[in-house]
């Protein structure tokens, strides 16, 4: 039966661990090393002939008990978790790319994922492409002879821009390329991206899957077991593990999961609608609104819609300074899918650190707001947005 659960109740029973004294949930194993029955028990563990536990920078039952639900979840052969999703992310991009490389990549995607490449990693000799995605002969004519990733992150962050993921997988799979997805807006629950041929997702499970703003973590899902051997060896040779006390927050975190994306879902839809109507609102980008240029994409490549959303301001940067500077009970903060609603100012926080041309490359503007929208009652938020957006108009 445990072969065929859903996705709710893998949420739930996922990781398949039986513990050795009963526990009903995975305790934490917060030790660093590992004793062995004896030398030739030892011996197996490091030739990986036992699975046996050496050290927690290696492995740690609480930490793999998280990995094995998240595999299942993502529908991947093998999941690797990491100390923060930027740990993730250069994981990611040690394990597949060298010097002289070019990757291609969303224009619009998480700010520091493109800082890293464009201020670190070309120290090294990566090139890199940042284009619009959600064209895919944008991609098409991006790519080298060199070209050995495709990163793309969909919806983007912050400006809600959907991409293709199977035309953009099918066109990089022609040329041998990688394909890697920054799956953190939409949470497995919401899109699966190697079910559409993507070789590798990746999460900031700081978001949704942990949803309570409480702890920083990353985890990296492997289509194949062969992408897998790749990646684990450069997070565990990198240091980026997991600490054990992380991977029990998470667990206890992503067993609520379906109920909170519901939710925050549900609220986002209504308060996207009740935007578009605002006369202090310019625009409003937001997948469940026909107005979105990716509507239909979105309806056919996600199971929902999600609970971010980006809207521009008639007023432009001063108008979202008054914004920003009048809600109450929406937090003036960055990050998102926790249970509480946040507002931020990319031009001004997430993305500062990119230069202006690159953000205007990527469609952020100066007055484009983000708006993660959380688990309150919708009423109370809709109220709040009113009241501060009535001193913007």
């Amino acid at each position: 039966m445990k072969d065929n659960l859903r996705f709710d109740t893998i949420l739930i029973h996922g990781s398949d661990v039986e513990e050795p004294f009963g526990a009903a949930v995975t305790p934490i194993y917060q030790v660093s090393t590992f004793k062995f029955k004896n030398a030739a028990h030892g011996a197996a563990c490091f030739a990986g002939e036992d699975p046996g536990f050496i050290y927690t920078r290696i492995g740690n039952p609480t930490i793999s008990a998280l990995e094995k639900t998240l595999a299942k979840l993502e529908n991947a052969a093998k999941c690797v978790v990491t100390s923060s999703g930027m740990a993730a992310v250069n994981t990611v991009y040690m394990s597949f790319l060298s010097a002289g490389d070019h990757i291609v990549s969303t224009a619009a995607v998480y700010g520091p994922s493109r800082v890293v490449i464009e201020k670190y990693w070309s120290r090294f000799g990566i090139q890199y492409s940042y284009i619009d995605t959600t064209d895919v002969e944008n991609i098409k004519k991006a790519i080298r002879p060199n070209t050995k990733m495709l990163y793309l992150e969909t919806p983007t962050n912050p400006t809600i821009a959907i991409t293709d993921l199977k035309a953009a997988a099918e066109i990089a799979h022609q040329h041998n390329i990688v394909v890697v997805v920054d799956n953190t807006f939409c949470s497995p629950i919401l899109q699966r991206p190697l079910d559409l041929g993507v070789d590798v997702v990746l999460h900031s499970m700081t978001k949704f899957i942990n949803g309570h703003a409480d702890i920083v973590a990353g985890a990296i899902m492997s289509k194949t077991e062969a992408l897998d051997k790749i990646i684990r060896p450069t997070m565990v040779n990198m240091g980026c593990n997991m600490d054990p006390t992380q991977a029990y927050m998470v667990i206890r975190g992503v067993k609520t999961l379906s109920l909170r994306v519901k939710k925050q879902q549900e609220n986002a839809q209504i308060i996207a609608e009740w935007l578009e109507k605002h006369p202090a609102v310019a625009s409003v980008a937001y997948p469940g609104l026909p107005s979105h240029p990716q509507y239909e994409l979105g309806k056919k490549q996600m199971d929902g819609p999600g609970s971010l959303i980006s809207f521009e301001l008639k007023g432009g940067h001063v108008a979202g300074e008054k914004l920003m500077n009048n809600i109450q009970l929406v937090m003036l903060a960055v990050s998102l899918g926790g249970v509480e609603s946040l507002m931020s100012h990319p031009a001004s926080m997430t993305h500062s650190k990119m230069t202006k041309e690159s953000r205007l490359e990527g469609g952020i503007t100066d007055g484009l707001v983000r708006f993660a929208v959380g688990i309150e009652d919708v009423n109370d938020i809709i109220a709040d947005l009113d009241q501060a957006l009535r001193k913007c108009i």
